[in-house]
């Protein structure tokens, strides 16, 4: 059922395609989308597919969206659209999910979790990966009257469900993220990366925008700023030397051509100044600036 309602895995390799029991609303990504910076516009879209579904056999059931779009590129929510989604989603009768996956536990700088930069509050938030810090654990937080909907008699059973080694866990890295700073570190190393990476923006054209919060950053290359047109090859080719250099990042986005930048919450200025002065080699690569992109070794 996840597969289903995810669009990066239905219209990836492998996947069916969409059903009609889910809608799927445009990015509201202001750098490249279908309506530019008019967050009016893609609030518009989404209430449109949600009246779609509240109308259809079964109705709305959830809006389902990440505080923060990471498998999307990178793309930081415009402000008071997710607050507008969730005024719609709710009064057609859903509930409203975030998912903090790639985005909770500080990363975001300026508070713990990126829903609340939207200054929204979520019926359902779910959260994985960072709460065990290499530990598999994953949580679902949700509200006692949804909580009290499962209670019909049937019995919940999970073989690894709340086995004290991971609640353990998990107690321990939020007291860390605490005890250390690293929500605090995050928002003053992100700024200090971001800072950087738009001095090679004003070197590099092949650099179209760079965004992020905290230690949640984006680096989208194209062949022309006025085009657009994405630059998936380059991309690969920049990540797969940084990888020789000892840097570990990613592409993402629909086009693959956005450098994922999200280091653990440790990360401080002299990992950034790393990261900067390896990217600028990178970049001088008169292979990488011909746009042929290499070879991507």
């Amino acid at each position: 059922s996840l597969v289903d309602m995810s669009p990066y895995k239905f219209n990836g390799s492998g996947g069916g395609g969409q059903q009609d029991h889910v809608a799927v609303v445009p990015m509201p990504d202001t750098y490249r989308g279908v309506h530019g910076d008019d967050v009016s516009a893609y609030v518009a879209d989404a209430a449109v597919e949600i009246a779609r579904l509240a109308g259809s056999e079964h109705g709305l059931a959830a809006f389902f969206a990440e505080s923060f779009l990471g498998c999307g590129g990178q793309v930081d929510l415009p402000p008071k659209y997710l607050a507008s989604v969730f005024e719609a989603a709710r009064t057609a009768g859903g509930v409203c999910v975030a998912d903090e996956v790639q985005v909770g536990f500080g990363r975001v700088g300026t508070h713990m979790w990126a829903f609340e930069t939207h200054e929204v509050v979520p019926d359902i938030v779910t959260m994985g990966k960072p709460i065990g810090n290499g530990h598999p654990i994953g949580a679902v937080v949700t509200t006692r009257e949804i909580a009290d909907a499962f209670a019909n008699g049937m019995e919940y059973f999970n073989t690894f469900g709340g086995n004290p080694v991971s609640c353990a866990v998990g107690l321990e890295v939020l007291a860390v993220i605490e005890d250390e700073g690293l929500r605090e570190r995050a928002a003053d190393t992100g700024d200090y990366l971001k800072r950087g990476l738009a001095e090679l923006q004003d070197e590099y054209p092949l650099i179209g925008d760079v965004r992020g919060r905290g230690l949640f950053i984006g680096v989208e290359l194209v062949h022309d700023r006025e085009s657009k047109e994405p630059a998936a090859r380059q991309a690969t080719t920049l990540v797969n030397r940084m990888k020789e250099r000892g840097v570990l990042l990613s592409t993402d986005g629909p086009d693959h051509n956005v450098i994922k930048i999200k280091p653990p919450l440790s990360f401080g200025r002299s990992d950034a100044d790393k990261v900067l002065r390896d990217m600028r080699s990178v970049l001088s690569d008169p292979v990488l600036q011909s746009g042929s992109g290499g070879t991507g070794r």
